[in-house]
């Protein structure tokens, strides 16, 4: 038997697109199809068949026309890659141009070493022109960088994201596409980057139909979380992402991706072609950051060009150590909660290819990366929403507690990530929240419950009926932070605290940050470590007390910056004590 014909790449890009003035092209892959047409309103207009299984046609018309794909005499589809779904992920695709008239043409980004995120959710913040209103109190703060979860188009009206079917068009709850290049550019306007997270690892469950008329986008033979996986050994397939990326990059202009759960790609090689594919589409000059979700600690990865991972491992050893939970993802750092986060202090990761304690294997070594490959958080979307009721770590932990355990997270040479409403202390839970239609509404209502049935605070029935209804309105409504919460009060108090600890960063760690290298890390009692960089000139430290007694002072820490009940005139760091110090090299 003959080998099966290698598959062609696509003659151009997908979607809708200006090909000449007043002119678009239409191109869509649908490789098991007979005949595909273009419907404007009453209108079929017949596409030509491609090599390769696409099928494409050019039209004049203007922009937001309204247009849908009908494959094989079938319903009317949306384009997969429309640019624009003023009406959802269920109604006609709209051309949009890409024309906008920027302010800050020679906006080129800013050094990673600069990078604190704030990582937000849009429709949360009142969508594009909400966000955009509170970019000159962030900036203020210290924030260097928005972090934008998922606004790629979705079911409904609120929904964290990670659902999107149309990764091409921003999601219309949250405004029109100019909106979102306006955010940017007010953004670049107060000195900061924005980055978007994406997802190409899945689609959400409703609205996309690349099944019907595509099935050759994904692979049975390698399952997901979501189903089957996405099959990237298609060159069709790696252009649609690709292209994807890099419209991103360049019509919107952000400075960077961040790409959601990479472990799900298969091959994983495809990593690397996007990477590469950026790189070369891309000026030199900018500064284009590319940010991993990565289980599998992939440090090689990083090495080869990603500029950096969300570090787990961080945020998860932290949280045993300062919460005492175990159960869940918690319970692979439960043996040495205090050990896993000073391999991450002193290495980057804490698992690098040794088994966990539930016997799970992950991890490459990472001692010889410089620390601002890896972000670190004490908090994020996950880490909170995941939680069944959406709690903070504000509600959870004494404010001295909390504020060292920010602390930590700011004053090393990683980069530091914070979670909407964290700079002001907010109370407010972060829950998850959608808006399906039935009977996807029950479904996942239920699924939630019986995923926290193995909990034991939810092992009752009772308790587990108390879970927030994800799909009901109140629950987005209840996982706002108001960022007017910051301007009174102790949400005022918290912003002073929090400005500072930026301007202590900015000062002493970001001008070495790029060429920092990590010092022995010591143990200095139950739950208290003293970590330190290398930076050049001198040496940064910081030194934190988690346990549950006082313990001695490092030898020759003379303070910068405290938690608020340290002495400085004692010998000893108490209980929910940081602090950090600069040593000068003869």
């Amino acid at each position: 038997m003959s080998a099966p014909p290698a598959p062609v790449a696509l003659p151009g890009p997908l979607g809708a697109w200006a090909t000449r003035p007043g002119h678009y092209g239409f191109r869509l892959w649908a490789p098991g199809a007979r005949q595909v047409e273009l419907l404007r309103g009453d209108t079929a207009v017949p596409m030509q068949a491609e090599a390769g299984g696409s099928f494409f046609v050019e039209q004049a018309l203007e922009e937001g026309t309204r247009y849908r794909y009908r494959v094989d005499g079938g319903a009317p589809v949306p384009d997969p890659a429309s640019r624009w779904q003023p009406e959802g992920v269920q109604g006609p695709s709209a051309v949009l141009a890409t024309a906008h008239a920027w302010h800050t043409d020679d906006w080129q980004g800013r050094p990673w070493a600069d990078a604190v995120l704030y990582e937000v959710h849009v429709g949360a913040c009142g969508g594009y022109a909400g966000l955009q209103a509170q970019l000159p109190r962030l900036a203020a703060m210290g924030i260097t960088a928005l972090e934008l979860m998922p606004v790629a188009q979705f079911a409904g009206t609120r929904n964290w994201g990670y659902d999107g079917v149309l990764p091409y068009a921003p999601a219309a709850a949250y405004g029109e596409p100019w909106q979102l290049k306006a955010l940017v550019d007010a953004a670049h306007a107060h000195g900061m980057m924005v980055l978007l997270d994406v997802v190409y690892n899945h689609f959400g469950p409703d609205g996309n139909h690349l099944h019907a008329y595509a099935p050759a986008f994904f692979r049975e033979d390698a399952p997901t979380p979501w189903g089957a996986a996405i099959d990237f050994r298609q060159p069709a397939v790696q252009r649609y992402f690709i292209d994807n990326a890099l419209m991103w990059l360049r019509e919107y202009r952000f400075d960077g991706l961040r790409l959601d759960a990479v472990h799900a790609i298969v091959p994983a090689t495809f990593l690397d072609q996007l990477r590469e594919a950026i790189a070369q589409a891309l000026p030199a000059q900018r500064h284009v950051h590319l940010v991993l979700e990565n289980e599998r600690n992939q440090a090689s990865l990083l090495a080869r060009g990603y500029t950096a991972q969300w570090n787990d491992d961080f945020h998860n050893a932290l949280h045993v150590l300062l919460t005492g939970e175990t159960e869940g993802y918690y319970g692979a750092f439960a043996d040495d909660p205090l050990a896993h986060l000073a391999r991450v202090l002193g290495e980057g990761f804490a698992f690098q290819g040794q088994p966990d304690a539930l016997g799970h294997v992950r991890g490459e070594p990472s001692a010889g990366l410089s620390p601002d490959h890896f972000v670190v958080f004490a908090q994020n979307h996950d880490q909170i929403g995941n939680r069944a009721l959406g709690g903070r770590l504000r509600t959870q932990l004494s404010v001295p507690r909390l504020r060292a355990a920010l602390a930590l997270t700011a004053l090393t040479p990683m980069i530091p990530l914070f979670f909407m409403g964290e700079p002001w202390g907010a109370t407010q839970p972060f829950l998850f929240f959608t808006d399906f239609a039935p009977p996807l509404d029950e479904a996942v209502r239920e699924g939630r419950r019986r995923e926290f049935a193995r909990f034991s605070a939810f092992a009752d029935a009772d308790a587990r009926a108390r879970i927030p209804d994800p799909n009901a309105p109140s629950t987005f409504l209840a996982s706002q932070a108001p960022i007017s919460d910051a301007d009174s009060g102790d949400g005022a108090r918290w912003v002073r605290w929090f400005t500072e600890l930026l301007a202590l960063r900015r000062r002493w760690l970001v001008p070495g940050l790029t060429q920092a290298r990590a010092l022995p890390v010591r143990q200095l009692g139950p739950g208290a470590l003293a970590a330190g960089w290398q930076l050049p000139g001198s040496q940064w430290h910081v030194a934190f007390n988690f346990g549950a007694a006082p313990v001695p002072m490092p030898a020759g820490a003379q303070c910068l910056l405290l938690a608020e009940h340290v002495d400085t005139g004692r010998a000893m760091l108490p209980v929910d004590g940081f602090i950090a110090w600069r040593e000068m090299l003869a």
